[in-house]
This record gives C-alpha cells, sequence and structure tokens, in this order.
C-alpha cells in the first residue's frame, strides 16, 4: 500500500486496503499470519504474557520469515527500514513495476516536495520499446462474421475454401453466337457461312436455353449458359445481320464470317475460375478495400469467414487546460483546445479501427482512475462493451500534475513497461498493461489490457501514435507485416543532427519528374519548425524520416530511412 491506515476501534482490528484487486489481495498477504497475534491483543490479552519470547517466538509461530534472516539477503533485495521500529517480519508484497519491485512513479499524496527531481524510468531505445510492445501485447482474438463491407481491413484468421465451383456452368465470355465448331479438320463442317438463329440465351437466373442442333447458331449474351451440344462461341464482330423475322423484332439468319472458330474458344467452363473445394483465402490474408478478396468470397458462395477481431480503441486526453476543440467559448488565459483527441481518432479511424471519445480528464488521480476503470468495464451508450486498448495523451512527464504513471501503478494495479524512450519527440512516452477481469459470466479468467500514454505536445501524440501505437494494434488484428512501410529517400536540404536522441522528422517524399528519384522535404527546419508542440509540421507530412544522433548534419542528396505515414505525393 503507498498510504496504509489502520487502527483498532474497541476490540476490533480496521485496516484498509487498496481499490484494486491485486493491491487488496497483496496487503492482506502482507499481513494475515500476524492477524492472529494482533487480533489476541486487542481482545485485551496480557500484552507482557503475549510477547514472552519476544519478536523471534511471535515470528516462528506466525510462520513467517524474521526480520534478521530477510535483511541478510543480498543487496538488491528490499529494504525493511529497521529503524522504523517494526521488526514483526511481514511478508513482503510484490510490487506492480517489476524492473524496479516497487512503483516507480511519484506518489501524489506526497506532495511536490517529495516528487523525482529526474525520471526514475530508465532511458531505452525505440528497438527496446518495440519489442517490450509486442512481448506484453495480447494475441488476436477469432471472431466469425458476415461477409460483408465491413470485412474491409480485418485478417483472415483461417483457410477459406469455396464451396462452390466459379462459373458452376459453361458460359460465354463474349456477346456473340453459340456454334458447333468442328473438332478434327476432316469432319467437312464449317464455322463460316449463313446460318438460322434458333434460340437466344441470356445470363439470367434458372435461364437455360434449347439443345443446339447442328447447322443451327444461338444468340448468346456474356455470362450466359451455352445451349447443350454448343461447343464454342462466335464473337458478334465476326458476323453480320443477313434478314430478320417477318415482324422485324428478331434475326432469322446471320453470316459468321471466319471459319477458323476453334472447340472451346470463348467459353468459360465450370470451376475454370475457381474450382470447388479449392483454397480461395488463407490465414493471415487481408481483406483489402480493392474489392478484389471481398468479390471472390462473394462468388463462391462464402457467407461467414472467421477473422481476427479488430480491437475497439479509447482515447482520453487529459489536463485541466484543456477545452473541448468545438467549444464557443473564448479561451482565457492557460486554456488551450483539445487537437489531440480529434487528431489521435482520425488517423486510427484512417486505419480502419472502431474508436470511442474517452473525453478530457481532470488533473486529479480519481477522476483519472474513474474514466479509465470505465473505459475498461464499458460504462455509457457510446462504450457499452469496454474498449480493448487505450490511448491518452498528456500527463506523463515530471510534474506534479502529471498523475497517469502513478494512476496506473498505485490505482488500477498495472505494469509500466517502459516510461522513456531514447527519441525526438516523443521522450516520455510511456506502455503499460493494466489487469482486467471481463464482466461476461462465463469468462473467470484475467485478461490484460494495454495503454498507451503519449506526451501531451501534438506533434509528440502523432509521431508515437504512428511508431508504438500502430505495430501493437496491427499485432492485435494479425497482421504478420506491422507498422508503417520503410523505403529510402533523398534529402532536397540539409538537416541539422540532435547529438542525443533518434528524431523522426516529419516530412513530404515524392517522387522527382525528372527522374523518378524519391525526394524528401522537411515540413519545417528553422525556428519552430520541427518543435513537438507545433501540430502544423505534421499537416501534409506522409513521411517520418528516421535521423541518427550525432554531429554535424545531413546533407543534401544523402539517402534517409522514410517510415511512410501516408502514399507518395
Amino acid at each position: 500500500m503507498s498510504r496504509p491506515v489502520a487502527g483498532v476501534r474497541h476490540k476490533s482490528i480496521i485496516i484498509t486496503v487498496p481499490g484494486s484487486p491485486k493491491g487488496a489481495k497483496e496487503c492482506v498477504e502482507a499481513v494475515i499470519k500476524i492477524l492472529p497475534h494482533a487480533c489476541a491483543q486487542a481482545a485485551g490479552a496480557d500484552s507482557r504474557t503475549l510477547h514472552a519470547g519476544g519478536i523471534q517466538k511471535l515470528e516462528k509461530e506466525a510462520g513467517i520469515a524474521s526480520h534478521t534472516a530477510v535483511s541478510s539477503k543480498p543487496d538488491g533485495g528490499h529494504h525493511h527500514c529497521p529503524h522504523h521500529g517494526h521488526g514483526h517480519g511481514h511478508a513482503i508484497p510484490k510490487a506492480h513495476t517489476t524492473a524496479a519491485e516497487r512503483p516507480s512513479s511519484n506518489d501524489p499524496a506526497t506532495g511536490p516536495t517529495r516528487r523525482y527531481r529526474t525520471s526514475p524510468y530508465p532511458m531505452i531505445s525505440v528497438d527496446e520499446a518495440l519489442k517490450l510492445i509486442s512481448e506484453h501485447t495480447p494475441d488476436p482474438t477469432v471472431i466469425e462474421v458476415p461477409v460483408d463491407i465491413s470485412l474491409v481491413g480485418s485478417v483472415i484468421a483461417e483457410d477459406v475454401f469455396a464451396s462452390e465451383a466459379v462459373p458452376a456452368y459453361r458460359a460465354s465470355i463474349v456477346d456473340g453466337y453459340a456454334v458447333i465448331a468442328p473438332t478434327s479438320p476432316g469432319e467437312g463442317v464449317s464455322t463460316k457461312g449463313q446460318f438460322p438463329v434458333a434460340s437466344v440465351s441470356h445470363a439470367q437466373a434458372a435461364s437455360m436455353p434449347p439443345p443446339l442442333t447442328p447447322g443451327n447458331i444461338a444468340r448468346i449474351t456474356t455470362g450466359a449458359p451455352l445451349p447443350e451440344n454448343a461447343n464454342a462461341v462466335a464473337m458478334v464482330e465476326d458476323t453480320v445481320l443477313v434478314s430478320t423475322t417477318p415482324d422485324g423484332k428478331e434475326e432469322a439468319i446471320v453470316e459468321i464470317l471466319t471459319a477458323d472458330i476453334k472447340v472451346g474458344e470463348n467459353i468459360r467452363e465450370p470451376g475454370s475460375d475457381v474450382k470447388l473445394g479449392s483454397r480461395i483465402l488463407q490465414k493471415g490474408d487481408l481483406i483489402t478495400d480493392v474489392g478484389g478478396e471481398i468479390g471472390l468470397l462473394a462468388s463462391t458462395g462464402t457467407k461467414t469467414v472467421k477473422v481476427y477481431k479488430k480491437p475497439c480503441i479509447g482515447v482520453l486526453s487529459t489536463g485541466d487546460e484543456l477545452v473541448e476543440h468545438s467549444d464557443p467559448i473564448k479561451l482565457t488565459g492557460g486554456q488551450i483546445r483539445d487537437s489531440n483527441r480529434p487528431s489521435l481518432i482520425s488517423c486510427l479511424t484512417s486505419w480502419g479501427f472502431p474508436t470511442v471519445d474517452l473525453g478530457i480528464a481532470k488533473d486529479t488521480s480519481g477522476h483519472l482512475e474513474e474514466l479509465l476503470r470505465d473505459a475498461l468495464r464499458g460504462a455509457s451508450p457510446s462504450n457499452p462493451s469496454g474498449v480493448d486498448v487505450i490511448i491518452t495523451t498528456g500527463g506523463v512527464s515530471m510534474g506534479e500534475l502529471d498523475l497517469l504513471k502513478p494512476t496506473i501503478e498505485r490505482q488500477l494495479g498495472g505494469t509500466i513497461h517502459f516510461g522513456r524512450v531514447s527519441m525526438k519527440p516523443g521522450k516520455p512516452t510511456t506502455f503499460a498493461t493494466l489487469p482486467f477481469k471481463p464482466s461476461s459470466p462465463d469468462s473467470n479468467q484475467r485478461e490484460k489490457r494495454v495503454i498507451f500514454s503519449l506526451p501531451g505536445n501534438p506533434a509528440s501524440a502523432l509521431v508515437t501514435l504512428n511508431l508504438f501505437v500502430l505495430p501493437s494494434l496491427h499485432k492485435t488484428m494479425g497482421l504478420a507485416q506491422r507498422g508503417l512501410p520503410v523505403i529510402k529517400a533523398s534529402l532536397t536540404h540539409s538537416i541539422p543532427k540532435d547529438p542525443k536522441r533518434t528524431e523522426y522528422h516529419r516530412a513530404v517524399v515524392g517522387s522527382s519528374e525528372e527522374d523518378g528519384r524519391l525526394l524528401a522535404t522537411s515540413t519545417g527546419i528553422t525556428g519552430v519548425g520541427q518543435r513537438s508542440s507545433r501540430v502544423g509540421s505534421m499537416a501534409k507530412a506522409n513521411a517520418l524520416l528516421v535521423l541518427e544522433p550525432g554531429s554535424g548534419s545531413i546533407e543534401k542528396g544523402q539517402l534517409v530511412e522514410a517510415l511512410m505515414m501516408g502514399p507518395l505525393v
């Protein structure tokens, strides 16, 4: 417990525990063995008799390790502060942050004078951060869904096999005339000449033309079934009309101008496009917005498919200074419009993920905790089922009102896997997992939900969304290829290097009209051009240039790695 409170009223012992199930369990485990002794003393037992034999006797009777034994562990174990005068050797609760074996975040209750002056979180590389994200992102969930346009952007979870052949019958590829072509050169039959039109075959449901007899032809449209006995189709372009029926409405005699029509010409045989039972999509295939995959499923009569569930993402801004971007009020000193939620939600929506707007959290730990808990369990009409991923912006730096990390660790029982990344912008980016028990009655297992706490500066939030959140979402939805695509581009001007951190420089990448080379141009270099608070550096940007740290500049014409956020211009 970060703020333990205990006491005695009459003969009752009162002990408070945290609100999180994990914290409550750990705190009870820490005191449970010594409670019989405490209860006996509270009930009025003689203290001298009760404590005869000293602390070691009490510890032995309670079945807990002695203080001396515990404190003799090598360095790196917990420090038990013997000078506090408490020697009962309680069992040590395991802390939430594994790396430090204790919460690393500030305790908001201690006030600003006790807060950290430097971050307790080690600085890690971008690659290390991505590895941790991959390790702690849950595996995808399989669901079965109908084949419709909502499938776009989903990943197939198991191989799909054709339940129907395409086409299901012998069909014409062109508009023309079904004919009986000679099967061998010596038959003495030619497709050239004048022929009576015996029937008409259209591509209609349950429409089969009568069998074709030698010496006759049948008019046929593209996709229509061939009459029985017909073995080829002459294109309408290779014919001329000779005569019509007496009423002038139908063709009577048509002349075919070519004699070299081959058997099978202009015909689609049954199953020639898709064989019955053949694999049409395989596990891991992405349903694209091009339409080919949806068309293939529809043409074979596939009604449902198993896909990986797209995660639902909740987006929350934090800060007393924030005002809704649509609020008509005139801003006063210290107020700013919230641009992070609209920009992040628009980006996530463009990627095809369902989102929930979680609003703005005030700078109080209680309000922040309430909103995060409600987001997970689904406590509003717009979020009835709860979200799978939470993205927050702001509240992750070193200020006394930066409450996200302590709220995650201390109130929600979460684990912070990293709290600083060696990059520019986005250094205070935080990634954590939260324990969560679904409300469904058939679920007894605790799950975990991931939470990305991104910096509050708008450019930083969008950069880290693309760099860290997207690969995690790709894993959750079953994609093998994760994150932004990478290309090489030539700089159109020099860019100064950051001496210590890898920079993710916002830029526009397009092809040269002269030679087709890929060229990269910064969205701003001088002044405040790439400042993390300047969301304008992301406007029109379609790439993040990966600029390694060092002295000097990367010169014009040099090739740099570009992470593509959008199409080439």
